[in-house]
Parts: structure tokens; sequence; C-alpha cells
């Protein structure tokens, strides 16, 4: 316990999930300490957003159990979701709304004053781009609007999937700065990553997930031994 509270902030044991007669999870174990951030590498097709989908209660798994904070993440799923962050691979944004509509219905959601709306915005560079429909945005634009969703929930565990996709070296930056600042605070991330390179700076160690089971963890010391100088946690 750390200040009263699990220091696993993650702790999965045997996850397992299968879609019809197909298992796409077998036996995955892994635990995210608070005040970590740990990458999930793996290939397309491994598993990674399977766990995150069950870890953020979007689905059950077929067998194991899992906790955030010390809360079960089927039995207690409605408390599990008010902990966690979850960014998923494709934004989800209503695209017809702008991003002040978007981020204003996402603060009556969470019972939050309108202001929150505007310094997200502010937060991840779209204050100018308030008043435009979520349509016309690129790809970058709306990654950084749903991070900017994310900041609003303030929370305490972060799942992040593929959360680099279509950021420029700026908006890298941006993210590994709101990771950063959730960890170093007492949180903790699970960060599903295709490539390595844009998150190598921030993580404390890395897990790799094949054909459904974590086949290797690489402890902090060997992520960072090649980091260049100017790279920093």
């Amino acid at each position: 316990m750390v200040n009263g509270q699990p220091d696993r902030a993650i702790k999965v044991i045997g996850l397992g999930k299968r879609f019809g007669a197909r298992w796409v999870l077998r036996g995955v174990s892994l635990e995210v300490r608070r005040g970590e951030a740990v990458g999930l590498l793996g290939p397309n097709g491994s598993g990674k957003s399977t766990v995150l989908r069950i870890l953020g209660t979007l689905l059950n798994p077929n067998a194991g159990t899992g906790a955030i904070n010390g809360l079960d993440i089927v039995r207690d799923a409605s408390s599990v979701r008010g902990q966690i962050g979850y960014l998923a691979h494709t934004p989800g944004l209503y695209d017809d709304l702008t991003a002040r509509e978007n981020l204003r219905f996402a603060a009556d959601m969470l019972g939050l004053p309108y202001a929150a709306a505007q310094g997200g915005l502010e937060r991840v560079g779209l204050a100018y781009a308030a008043g435009d429909r979520v349509r016309g945005f690129s790809a970058g634009m709306q990654r950084r609007l749903a991070l900017a969703r994310l900041i609003l929930r303030n929370p305490r565990v972060l799942l992040l999937d593929e959360p680099y996709s279509n950021l420029d070296a700026e908006g890298v930056e941006l993210m590994n700065s709101v990771i950063n600042g959730i960890v170093r605070s007492g949180g903790a991330a699970l960060v599903a990553l295709h490539e390595l390179a844009p998150a190598k700076a921030m993580l404390d160690r890395t897990l790799t997930l094949v054909e459904g089971r974590i086949e290797a963890a690489q402890p902090e010391r060997e992520l960072h031994d090649h980091a260049t100088p100017t790279e920093t946690r």
C-alpha cells in the first residue's frame, strides 16, 4: 500500500478472451505500479487493444481477473470507469459538432463547467479551432481533441491505444507531457504501441505481447541504455 492506496494501479492475472472459438488472449498476467508508465508492444493482431478494452470495462474476459487501483474490472466496473482515462485507437468524436461542442458535451457528462472545455482546448493547442466542426479536422487534430476530452476526466490510470498515431513532433511532445504529468503525480499508464520510438524516453519498462501471450519484458535499465543525451524521462 502507498498512502492507503494499492501500490499496483493495474493488476491482471491469467487474463483470457475468446471471440467465438478463437482465443485472442491466453493467460495474460501483468502489473503496473503507481508512478509507472509501461509500454505494451506487439504486432497488429497480437491482442494489445483487447487487453486495454478489457481493462477499460468495454469487454468482459472469458478467463482470469483484473483490477484497477484494487477495484475488480467486472464486479466494480462502474467505479473503475471513474478511475481511468481510456484513449482508443479511433478518437470516437462527434463529427458534426464543433471542437468546443464536443468538449462541452463531455464536460456535461462529467458534471464540469463549460470553462473546463475551453481550458482543455487551450491545453492541446486547439483553441483557434474551437468553433470548427470536427468533420474538417485532420487526423492529428482529432487525436489532440480526444486527448483534451481525456484530460477533462482527471484520470488516475491511463489506458492508451496507439496514442501517437497521426501526431506530429509537437503532438508527440504534448502526449508525453500529459502522460508524464499524470504518472509522476502518482498515477499510472499502460500504453499499447506498434513502434517504441515516440514513447521510449518516458516509459519505465515494456512488455511484449505475441499471439495473445506475454512473451518478453524489458526493464528500465535496458530500455534507456541506448537513449540519446537529449532524451529525458
